[in-house]
């Protein structure tokens, strides 16, 4: 029997054939100026590959002075990869011929395909790629490019500024844009890579090669969508290395049919930002934002702590850099009395040893090496930001290079990151620091996102440390699949509110205890023994908005009450929907006084598979939106991290004098929520709201759970 091919999760690739090549081939060479066929060629040859390269033309002898071969089976040795650059109608069979080639895999330049709807040409596409192991970059890019191999495969007409940082990109208009602007603003590049499509190689492809590759220290990507969000995260989360995300689209929702809270607030920001955290991706939201984060990232350790110092010669940049410091998560704290004397030695009497320590306008070399050295040897300094302004009795040159002379006779592990304001002496200033290995930036905006990546990088470090892998809870999975067998007997896609507490109690969720009950006789006598004040809510398949159909009452005090109640509420529920299902009405006890009310939801994100939701009830889930994600499942730690993440945590830890909530407990059952939409795949939502947290305990009275069709 024929072996059944793998899938995409289960290949895996060598790329050093990409990144590495030692022949490249141009199917689809020209030797019309202007053309793609001919810029590649060009870009090949002048850049400096050392390679062979081998053009493919049948009506050419020769391009840019490089033989030509009719066809690529017609080229006599090994063949690393090729460029494909011909119409799409010719794409399949030139594939094809590279597979016979035995080649590591194929670049295709080539459009036409998914993004123009042509959906069949593209899966032929990748299953001629698969059937040969081939890998798969594309369709419809601009090419590749990697500086350790001098090697521009792309029709971009120059390779980016040499360094570490490697930039994977689904737009190739933004990309070669991007190149020119490495060169200009020395922003170093191991690898470019232009994806398109993404009909093979996709990011977390890219993310596992770049992890093992001894030129790469940061990845920097561009992202439109994903093939496969969870698998990304996933390969995220395994990478050694810093990896800086570009996120576009993010505004628009996901497609998915929603009925619950968690639903509606799934494809928006705060997902990514959500599951971009939780992975350990550093999330920028400008192109310069980018390249600023990769930049610190590729040169400086991380931060391993909060304190942050600043250095200026200026109180109007010091200020600025101190809002911003703020709004990139590292406010400036007061430094100890004897890091503020060691200040006082670099500064006149006017100066200012606080925190930003201003060594005013008179500022010179001495002055901001002296205050560096005593800074960056003090222990109580986890990172520096020197700001300098630029002045006419001083020589930025000079400041400059006692800056590097301090970070080398220290041997620092802690970051340093500069911004000079001036003309041009300022900008060769800042081109030297570059050079030597110290980012420098024109702006303390700049400034301090990047400093602020580098000590979300050390709080991921440590977090994921901290936070420990899922380890499952012992449950009643047999409770839960009866339940759902059930439901799907009955033709329903929904379970009533009955039926997912008892789901939720069969994976320790702590939903109120309720009772069932189809006449005023069993509602009264239900009612004295569970005590009042009570709440009474319709129960049927058919109804799951109960507050829209006047399907609940509550604070029920007496037993005329639930009688009433119950009278009232079968009477609304057979004028809002007449055929309603109705198996009874459901009693429960009202919640204590003095909680916060809290919600907790899964769903299915068309991206990135189960999440786990989180965020305060009522205003603050309707109107703010204040609410937290994570791929499910989580452990309590993970999910007290994400308790801790929304705004309105404040008001969990208590405030005003008020006691601080049972966030423990809530941390677990947020931890076996997202048990159980891993363990059951079939179950589209989950809404546990409101949930009632006290200061001792956690009380669910509200549950939805609906099934995928």
């Amino acid at each position: 029997m024929e072996k059944a091919s793998l899938s995409k999760s289960e290949k895996k690739y060598s790329l050093d054939s990409l990144f590495n090549p030692k022949a490249v081939a141009v199917i689809g060479a020209s030797r019309k100026e202007g053309s793609i066929g001919y810029m590649i060629v060009k870009g090949l040859k002048e850049g400096g590959f050392e390679g062979k390269i081998y053009p493919i033309n049948p009506n050419a002898d020769e391009i840019l002075g490089i033989k030509c071969y009719p066809s690529i089976l017609d080229v006599p040795g090994e063949v690393s990869f090729a460029v494909i650059a011909v119409p799409q109608k010719l794409v399949l069979e030139v594939v094809e011929q590279c597979g016979k080639k035995g080649m590591g895999g194929v670049t295709v330049i080539s459009s036409g395909f998914a993004e123009v709807g042509n959906i069949e040409a593209e899966k032929a596409l990748r299953e001629i790629c698969d059937r040969y192991n081939m890998w798969l970059v594309g369709p419809n890019i601009i090419g590749t490019l990697s500086n350790p191999a001098k090697c521009n495969a792309s029709f971009s007409p120059q390779l980016p500024y040499p360094g570490n940082i490697a930039f994977v990109s689904q737009s190739g208009a933004l990309l070669i844009g991007l190149i020119g602007q490495t060169v200009i603003k020395k922003i170093g590049m191991s690898h470019v890579i232009s994806n398109g499509n993404m009909a093979g190689l996709d990011f977390a492809d890219f993310v596992e090669a770049l992890d093992k590759d001894e030129h790469t220290k940061v990845i920097c990507l561009y992202i439109e969508g994903f093939k496969d969000g969870r698998r990304f995260l996933e390969a995220a989360k395994r990478c050694s290395k810093p990896i800086v995300a570009l996120k576009a689209g993010v505004s628009k929702r996901g497609e998915i049919a929603t009925r619950s809270h968690t639903g509606s607030l799934a494809g928006s920001p705060k997902v990514y930002k959500s599951l971009f955290r939780q992975a350990g991706v550093l999330q920028a939201f400008t192109v310069p934002g980018l390249f600023h984060r990769a930049e610190a990232l590729a040169h400086l350790n991380p931060m391993r702590g909060d304190n942050l110092l600043i250095i200026t010669n200026g109180g109007g940049i010091g200020v600025l850099a101190t809002d911003a410091a703020e709004y990139y998560g590292i406010p400036l704290q007061e430094p100890p009395k004897d890091l503020q004397d060691a200040m006082r030695k670099w500064m006149p009497e006017f100066g200012s040893p606080r925190n930003p320590v201003d060594i005013t306008g008179m500022g010179d070399r001495e002055s901001y090496a002296g205050a560096l050295r005593d800074a960056l040897t003090h222990p109580w300094t986890d990172g520096v930001v020197v700001l300098y302004c630029e002045t006419a009795q001083t020589d930025p040159m000079d400041i400059a290079q006692g800056i590097y002379q301090v970070i080398q006779e220290t041997k620092t592990e802690k970051p340093v990151v500069v911004a000079y304001v001036g003309g041009e002496r300022s900008e060769a200033a800042g081109e030297w620091l570059i050079q030597h290995g110290i980012p420098f930036y024109d702006d303390p905006e700049f400034t301090m996102s990047s400093m602020g990546t580098l000590r979300e990088r050390g709080r991921y470090l440590e977090r994921s440390k901290a936070n420990g892998e899922f380890e499952p809870f012992e449950v009643d999975r047999e409770g839960v699949r009866q339940i759902l067998d059930r439901v799907r007997s009955e033709s329903r896609l929904s379970l009533t509110e009955y039926e997912a507490g008892m789901v939720f109690k069969c994976y320790g969720l702590p939903y109120i205890k309720s009772v069932i009950v189809n006449n005023e006789h069993e509602a009264v006598g239900a009612a004295r023994a569970m005590g009042f004040p009570l709440a009474l809510k319709i129960l049927s398949p058919d109804i799951l908005h109960k507050t829209e159909a006047k399907g609940v009452v509550l604070n029920i005090s007496s037993e005329d009450g639930v009688r009433a109640a119950f009278d009232a509420i079968m009477h609304n529920a057979r004028a809002y929907k007449p055929d309603a299902r109705i198996q009874g009405i459901l009693i429960q006890k009202m919640a204590r006084p003095g909680p916060t009310e809290v919600i907790m939801g899964a769903s299915k994100d068309p991206q990135f598979g189960p999440v786990v939701m989180f965020g305060l009830g009522g205003i603050f889930v309707e109107v703010l939106k204040d609410v937290s994600f994570r791929a499910a499942p989580i452990s309590p730690a993970e999910a007290l991290e994400m308790i801790k993440e929304i705004k309105s945590y404040e008001i969990i830890k208590g405030y005003r004098g008020k006691k601080p909530k049972h966030v423990e407990y809530l941390a677990e059952t947020i931890s076996r929520l997202s048990q159980l939409i891993t363990d059951f795949p079939e179950i589209k939502e989950i809404d546990a709201n409101p949930a009632m947290l006290y200061e001792d305990d956690l009380d669910i009275v509200d549950a939805l759970i609906t099934l995928e069709e």
